[in-house]
């Protein structure tokens, strides 16, 4: 099944960004900074927004400087400061060289969203070794780089900090997904285990998993594929970007303070009801068959 490439127009516009309501209230992270991977396009781009609204101070990543430099031009709008930086997460040596950057700038950082990563629809039995292993690569290591040297970072300036990590609804499996259902299980349960092992140096660690969601990228899927998207969860219809980006912020504000190890579901229900396949749904498992 081909793909139909991106649709810039399902994305929240620069104007929605700026005046969508939200539910906390002005300043909420005044004086502090804020670190989101992807940042560019899609729910990066949405979170990095209200958390410039609110007030934090942004350092943003991704392979697209292009992307990057628009998307922070939306974001100094609102008073804030914006550092931008060309990184392949893939890469640990440009993670570390990214966030030694971050402390020189800012002296700092108190939040890490780990929000880039990326995917392609395929049935498993047609994967690559090297399509696998690049998506498992970027979603699981890439992520782990992030965290692992966050942590050590704040360890070493004996502040706290929180990571939150955008992962996705692998309860009931991801059919036409599977290199990314792999390694999104192994970020949930790694994020789990560290953050039991860094609970003593105040460091919190969570996980959002989104459902159905419509970003730019909702229409690089087929119509067949979208037909059970728009249908994959209890609510029947998917959610947007401001969804998550609000999750995000629950996580890394005051209100999640004595959450971690948790993953918070946005998802619709999708997680107790639906039938989402990334390859559109194969006759065999049709459900009107007459």
């Amino acid at each position: 099944m081909t793909k139909t490439g991106p649709n810039p127009e399902l994305a929240f516009s620069d104007e929605q960004l700026r005046s969508h309501e939200t539910v906390y209230q002005p300043g909420l992270f005044a004086g502090k900074t804020v670190v989101v991977s992807g940042a560019g396009s899609g729910l990066g781009r949405a979170t990095a927004a209200l958390f410039a609204r609110l007030g934090a101070d942004l350092a943003i990543c991704g392979r697209d400087m292009e992307k990057l430099e628009k998307a922070a031009t939306l974001f100094r709008s609102f008073g804030v400061k914006v550092m931008t930086h060309e990184v392949n997460i893939r890469d640990h040596e440009q993670v570390e060289a990214f966030l030694n950057a971050v402390e020189k700038e800012y002296g700092g950082f108190d939040v890490l969203v780990n929000n880039a990563g990326g995917q392609y629809a395929q049935a498993a039995i047609d994967m690559s070794p090297n399509g696998f292993k690049a998506v498992v690569d970027l979603n699981l290591n890439g992520t782990w780089w992030m965290m692992q040297t966050a942590a050590r970072q704040w360890m070493r300036l004996k502040r706290p900090g929180s990571i939150v990590n955008v992962v996705a609804n692998i309860w009931r499996g991801m059919p036409g997904l599977g290199h990314t259902c792999a390694a999104r299980a192994g970020v949930i349960f790694l994020s789990k285990t560290v953050a039991v092992e860094w609970a003593p140096d105040e460091i919190r660690v969570n996980c959002v998993a989104p459902g159905i969601v419509k970003t730019s990228s909702y229409s690089n899927y087929t119509p067949d594929a979208r037909t059970t998207y728009d249908t994959g969860n209890a609510m029947m219809r998917p959610g947007d970007e401001w969804d998550i980006a609000e999750a995000i912020v629950y996580m890394s504000a005051p209100s999640g303070k004595f959450v971690t190890g948790e993953i918070l579901n946005i998802d619709g229900g999708q997680q107790m009801w639906g039938d989402p396949w990334a390859v559109g749904r194969p006759d065999y498992f049709e459900l009107n068959k007459g």
